[in-house]
């Protein structure tokens, strides 16, 4: 595992956890609290640099990336769901 692995890694822990508190709010809510463009975008972003860290062989960063990136993607579709309620 090479330093660059862990320090972008650790970001996205860091990204990851508020962004979990963000979903959550979103659950209890039932509210979209942040635009579809904006979420849709972000997520497809991620997966994209997911495939790009797993070209370098960035495998912690790789997984976290996706896992943030499927964070986004719930905000998008709850931001389709709450948008009818």
């Amino acid at each position: 595992m090479v330093w660059q692995d862990i320090v972008v890694a650790i970001a996205n822990i860091l990204f990851g956890y508020s962004l979990a508190w963000q979903v959550y709010c979103g659950f209890k809510k039932k509210k979209a609290l942040i635009s579809l463009q904006t979420s849709f975008l972000t997520a497809i972003g991620l997966y994209a640099l997911a495939v790009a860290y797993f070209s370098l062989n960035l495998i912690l960063s790789t997984v976290i990336g996706v896992f943030n990136g499927t964070l986004w993607l719930i905000l998008f579709i709850q931001g389709l769901i709450y948008k009818k309620v």
